[in-house]
């Protein structure tokens, strides 16, 4: 009985592997794939997220002031941005203290020849500090290009 049952379970499974390999050899035209459309905004806002993980760098900034007053701070940054209006500038406030910082450096010695030109400018003290700066795409883009 074990035999018969046996022999019956292996024409069986012969019997299905011969229908599959009809059933692929007869729909071999071709593979359709289905895709919510949900995919695609979550890749173009992944890839959105990527460059701005590029833009977010570590470099330095030129700090030109720090005081506990916000009017000064305030002031010290229109100076800034009066004097130099290709770099931006930034109002931090760690407290109880107001830091104006200009720039985006990459290196110190970047920072180091504005920090010179605004020394003259301000008494107080002018500090090449490190920070997370922002780089702007396009230039990412031209300095790749330049190397």
């Amino acid at each position: 009985m074990k035999k018969i049952f046996s022999l019956a379970v292996c024409l069986l499974m012969g019997a299905m592997a011969m229908a599959q390999d009809n059933t692929l050899s007869a729909s071999n035209t071709g593979v359709q794939v289905v895709k919510d459309s949900r995919i695609d905004i979550l890749i173009k806002k992944q890839i959105y997220i990527n460059t701005l993980a590029i833009r977010n760098q570590s470099g330095f900034r030129v700090q030109v002031i720090t005081t506990n007053k916000r009017g000064e701070a305030n002031e010290a940054k229109a100076r800034v941005m009066q004097l130099y209006p290709d770099y931006r500038t930034y109002l931090d406030f760690q407290a109880p203290y107001f830091k104006v910082r200009i720039g985006d450096f990459k290196t110190r010695e970047e920072a180091s020849e504005l920090r010179d030109k605004l020394s003259n400018v301000f008494s107080g003290g002018v500090f090449v500090v490190p920070a997370i700066i922002n780089v702007s795409l396009d230039k990412e883009l031209s300095n790749e290009e330049s190397n």
